[in-house]
């Protein structure tokens, strides 16, 4: 690596390190370190260079584990730090002066309960060598980013990711992108998070296109329900369920509890109509009715071009890796599935199989298809619709076209997931990775990924596998 001339961003100067032609910028502040419960605020500039050469702090979370499959390249780990609130910036080193690259601003997943943005499976040498400037987002985390308290900020998670967007906005320009041509996009808790960021009349302007990977826009809480919730864990606290009373325990502690409420010791999470829109793999998530999101996300979308879609068999990253696919009885599936939906008989009977097949095909409905589906009929612009459907070799060919599979594909960062209980199984198909990357490019770059729009009368959707196909 060598040294790159430094950026002028609106705050002050950042240095970062070119390396094969990419220049990365690695936690660069784009607001000042967090007040808990508090919205984030801008960066107080500095005098000098900053170097950005190194990855910053991440936000407070607990690891995280999915039986013997190793999830580290996607999930990243924890590194403690004040100052976390920063973005990583990808960019082709011939193009810094422009400005008029595309813009792609990545928000990861973790179940809003972990993750980081620099993550091995995130890399961004690809999408940066294909032509756009890519910016990864920090933003706050569960009971820090997720629980709404008296006296304090709800949805802080989603106030950073906009005030990062604001950041990408004033700052895009100086690294050779173009703020008027960005598109968020995201997966998991990312892909959520930008269906409620097309929700929130707080994003208007931020963005001019979006790409929702296994996401939707239903994965919220009413108030209510996160309120009672966040009285359980003051509980556990043994503090008022105020911000005041948050903060008068270290972050430490709030993380000990998160960790211990989690599944069926979270307690009954259902809304009114007996579903549960964490389905038990999110228990800290936006709610509704505050100015980030005034009404259900779904009811409120921007008129912005969208590409999303799902992975033909989702929940398989949950029940393969933990044996549970092979473990779950049928009174254990009914019952499992029975705590989060109203309809659990009629879901496990649509499928087909052992109870744990059943329970995980509806699940991938429930949790991913089903919402995305939804999410492409609501939506007023232009919307593609892709389905992955490529099958990882790994445990045997059972984890197949399961949750996140298409990531290390999208960034082209396949040497860093493959193996026999790596994600992305071995020897995964490079062509396939060339045709993911081009497609999330090409739609950032002119809105069209390569394939006809979905339409109410014309549901097409692109099937990426090998070989990639159209199917309706």
């Amino acid at each position: 690596m060598a040294e790159v001339p430094t950026v002028l961003t609106a705050a002050g100067r950042v240095a970062g390190l070119e390396r094969d032609g990419v220049v990365r910028y690695l936690g660069v502040p784009y607001a000042a370190p967090p007040v808990r419960f508090a919205p984030p605020q801008p960066v107080e500039p500095w005098s000098g260079v900053r170097e950005c050469t190194a990855p910053g702090p991440t936000a407070p979370q607990l690891p995280r584990a999915f039986g013997a499959l190793d999830l580290t390249p996607l999930l990243g780990g924890y590194r403690p730090g004040d100052d976390y609130l920063t973005v990583d910036v990808w960019a082709p080193a011939e193009r810094r002066g422009g400005p008029d690259l595309p813009v792609m601003v990545f928000v990861h997943g973790g179940a809003f309960m972990s993750g980081e943005p620099g993550a091995a499976a995130y890399d961004g040498t690809a999408l940066a060598r294909a032509g756009v400037v890519l910016v990864s987002v920090t933003y706050r985390l569960g009971v820090e980013g997720f629980l709404p308290l008296e006296g304090g900020a709800s949805n802080t998670g989603l106030r950073d990711q906009l005030a990062a967007l604001r950041w990408v906005q004033d700052n895009a320009a100086a690294f050779g992108g173009d703020p008027g041509n960005v598109t968020v996009f995201g997966e998991s808790a990312g892909g959520m998070s930008i269906g409620s960021l097309l929700g929130s009349p707080l994003s208007a302007g931020l963005f001019r296109r979006a790409i929702v990977q296994s996401g939707g826009a239903e994965m919220e809480r009413s108030l209510p329900v996160m309120q009672a919730f966040a009285g359980r864990v003051a509980a556990e606290l043994g503090v008022p369920a105020t911000a005041d009373g948050f903060r008068s325990r270290s972050v430490a502690d709030a993380l000990e509890v998160q960790g211990r409420l989690l599944g069926p010791a979270a307690g009954d999470l259902r809304e009114p109509d007996g579903v549960d829109p964490g389905f038990g793999l999110g228990v800290y998530c936006p709610v509704v009715g505050d100015d980030v999101l005034p009404g259900r996300p779904i009811e409120n979308l921007s008129d912005v071009d969208v590409m999303l879609g799902w992975n033909s068999e989702e929940i398989r990253l949950y029940t393969v890796p933990t044996g549970a696919i092979d473990a779950l009885t049928e009174e254990q599936a009914a019952a499992a599935l029975g705590a989060l939906h109203p309809r659990a008989a009629e879901l496990l009977a649509a499928g087909t199989g052992s109870p744990g097949e059943r329970y995980t095909e509806a699940l991938t409905e429930l949790v991913f298809a089903g919402p995305a589906r939804r999410l492409a009929a609501a939506l007023p612009g232009t919307t593609h619709v892709y389905e992955f459907g490529y099958r990882s070799s790994a445990f045997g060919g059972r984890l197949g076209a399961c949750h996140g599979v298409e990531l290390p594909f999208v960034f082209g960062t396949l040497e860093r997931c493959s193996g026999p209980t790596a994600l992305a199984g071995e020897d995964p198909p490079e062509a396939l990775a060339r045709e993911a990357t081009a497609a999330w490019v090409a739609f950032a770059r002119t809105g069209d990924p390569g394939w006809a729009p979905w339409t109410a009368d014309d549901p097409v959707r692109r099937r990426f596998g090998s070989p990639s196909v159209d199917v309706r």
